[in-house]
């Protein structure tokens, strides 16, 4: 089943967050992820929420998607986007 990283970015450091724009695809690719949104146009349609950057992460199960969260090869990129921008993150498993 899988799972499935969304998260909202509020950029504060464009320029470091480019570093992270570069670093954060093969750590994403080596745990069988996969973007299916990156930053493109996102509007309210109900509700409160004002998004900005949104991303949707899809990884084949729950399991792996944590592993890539927790993982050595994502704690670099991690840390640069922690350092350059404000996220909401949340991990959401499939049908």
């Amino acid at each position: 089943m899988s799972a499935y990283v969304i998260v909202n970015i509020e950029v504060v450091d464009p320029v470091r967050y480019q570093e992270y724009i570069q670093a954060a695809p093969s750590t994403i690719a080596r745990f069988g992820g996969r973007y299916l949104a990156r930053g493109g146009r996102a509007e309210r349609l109900e509700g409160e929420w004002e998004p900005k950057r949104f991303v949707v992460l899809e990884f084949p199960n729950y399991e792996r998607a944590r592993e890539w969260w927790e993982s050595e090869h994502y704690a670099g990129p991690k840390s640069l986007r922690q350092a350059s921008a404000r996220a909401s993150m949340i991990l959401v498993e499939g049908l």
